[in-house]
């Protein structure tokens, strides 16, 4: 009895651990399709980005005196936030998302 209750415990231990890698597996293929989308933006003016994700919804100047532009949405009621630098030439040099996928 005591063996089937080892193995029985150290099966759900291995299905738990390779469940969690799945998980990790599909959220970081997510955040590189996020990350793969938005860096095309690097590079381009404030005009590209606009035309493509219109006006934002916050913005504001940075300590390095960049502005940056801040697009909130949600998906499935989970809040998504993208963060775009861009410096005093309107090109955008930077870009941070929270909670997109």
């Amino acid at each position: 009895m005591r063996n089937i209750r080892s193995i029985l415990i150290i099966t759900l231990f291995f299905s738990f651990i390779t469940g969690c890698e799945t998980i990790k597996e599909k959220t970081d293929a997510i955040v590189e399709k996020e990350n793969q989308k938005l860096g095309k933006f690097i590079g381009k003016s404030l005009s590209d980005l606009q035309l493509e994700l219109g006006k934002p919804n916050e913005d504001f100047k940075n300590e390095k005196g960049n502005l940056i532009l801040v697009y909130n949405t949600k998906k499935y009621g989970i809040p998504c936030e993208r963060r775009f630098e861009v410096n005093s030439n309107s090109v955008i040099v930077g870009f941070v998302s929270n909670g997109c996928f």
